[in-house]
């Protein structure tokens, strides 16, 4: 739903551990009423959405409107399919960054907010080296892993924005959600592909030497 400039109002998904960058594709299963609702409700509209991680210690308010990371995922549910028992399949497309300006009141189910886009900063510097290393970190991690080499061509394809190579290998193969969060907050392109190079290489290092 529209807003003022820059702004929107969207329903939330807040999810443990998740973290949705723009330019990858979220796939969720969706079987809690309030948020079959929400899909419902979705999709009768713009089809928009933001994806947020919860706070640590959710458990005791989950039922409720437990803390949630200020900045999480906008994106629009591209595919959908809705199952017999009301449960549904559905894939978001992470199109930005947002910051959470207030939740609004709402006698819906699920959490209605005011978010705010948030844009790259930069890159201020040359990042082509960075982008070698986060390169040549991802090859030799599927190697460790006995995964196929062309496994993130798409993420590590040429030609495409350096924060957005950043997000997508982030995205693809780094286990820390605090780590992942961390990166989605940083609208520095110099700074979050300098951290996604230096992650990558140290699980490389972890798996060669026999680390779990």
């Amino acid at each position: 739903m529209a807003s003022a400039a820059g702004s929107a109002i969207v329903p939330i998904f807040p999810l443990p551990d998740v973290t949705f960058f723009p330019r990858t594709l979220l796939p969720l299963h969706v079987f809690e009423s309030r948020y079959r609702a929400m899909v419902m409700d979705t999709l009768a509209r713009d089809r928009r959405l933001c994806v947020v991680k919860l706070q640590p210690g959710y458990e005791a308010t989950y039922a409720g409107r437990p803390a949630v990371h200020a900045v999480g995922g906008m994106g629009e549910i591209v595919s959908w399919e809705r199952l017999a028992n009301g449960r549904y399949n559905i894939l978001v497309r992470g199109d930005a960054r947002v910051r959470i300006e207030r939740e609004l009141p709402t006698d819906t189910l699920y959490r209605l907010v005011s978010v705010k886009r948030l844009d790259d900063v930069g890159p201020a510097t040359d990042v082509s080296l960075l982008l070698s290393r986060i390169r040549e970190a991802a090859h030799a991690l599927l190697d460790a892993l006995g995964r196929p080499p062309d496994l993130l061509d798409t993420a590590l394809a040429e030609g495409q924005p350096s924060g957005a190579v950043a997000d997508r290998v982030a995205a693809a193969v780094l286990p820390d959600a605090s780590l992942r969060q961390t990166l989605l907050e940083t609208l520095d392109v110099d700074a979050r592909v300098a951290r996604v190079a230096d992650a990558i290489e140290m699980l490389v290092r972890e798996l060669k030497g026999g680390r779990p």
